[in-house]
């Protein structure tokens, strides 16, 4: 017997249709709603088997095509130097406000789906663990979980690479979780160190978590995955979730 389905949806936004992946739980019911943001691969094999885990545990996950008006729907980027050069231009090249309406498309059509509850998660890693916090900031998501999230610190994601992610922190009204890798070399110890500091200040509750390991240590392939911390990181999310949905 099957635990969850997969299928996938193309949502009209302002700049072209957006691919959003969904993984939902086969049982009768309505769930909790998390949207994935992927890394600047997409929707590869590990995000997918990512994505799987968690509707596994009772979640309606909604993975989007990031790059979906510069890419064919359906791309996915390799994990070699030329698919993480196009993921690297792509991600200060797609506009801020690009970004947010997507978030906003997700959320609308997620608290219509018939299989949602109406509450809503963002989740993310690397470049998605930005996009998650980011997320954060429309009304519909009360609760974020950002892994190892990139350029945060250096508030350079988007076109002309000046977001203000964390400067607009003190008004952040969802639930917060950062899982962090000490030896990533994305986010240094200076940077994780601002972004802390912003979140004390702010005086808003938040959840901290580091670890000995690099960047991307949760994907299922390459030499930076750590099976032993993933599972932590992943009891981690899944209580996290239980909590604030």
């Amino acid at each position: 017997m099957s635990t969850l389905t997969e299928s996938f949806s193309d949502l009209p936004t302002t700049r072209g249709p957006m691919r959003v992946h969904t993984f939902t739980p086969t049982a009768p019911g309505t769930y909790p709603a998390v949207i994935f943001f992927s890394e600047i691969f997409q929707v590869t094999g590990p995000i997918r088997r990512m994505a799987a885990a968690l509707a596994g545990e009772g979640y309606l996950v909604a993975v989007p095509e990031v790059y979906h008006e510069f890419e064919p729907l359906g791309s996915v980027l390799a994990y070699d130097q030329p698919g993480s050069d196009r993921g690297n231009e792509l991600k200060f090249t797609k506009e801020l406000a690009s970004y947010d309406e997507d978030v906003d498309v997700l959320a609308t059509w997620l608290r219509s789906h018939p299989s949602c509850t109406g509450k809503i998660a963002s989740y993310g890693v690397c470049l998605g663990g930005h996009l998650a916090l980011r997320a954060g900031y429309h009304e519909a998501i009360s609760a974020v979980a950002a892994y190892y999230p990139t350029d945060v610190h250096s508030a350079t994601l988007g076109a002309g690479k000046s977001d203000d992610t964390l400067k607009r922190i003190a008004s952040m009204k969802a639930s917060l979780l950062f899982v962090w890798g000490l030896q990533d070399p994305h986010i240094p110890k200076e940077g994780r160190d601002l972004i802390h500091r912003a979140l004390e200040e702010s005086a808003i509750p938040f959840e901290w978590h580091e670890f000995n390991a690099a960047h991307a240590f949760l994907r299922d392939e390459g030499p930076r995955y750590n099976p032993a911390l993933a599972r932590i990181c992943t009891a981690l999310l899944l209580r996290f979730l239980h909590e604030a949905l």
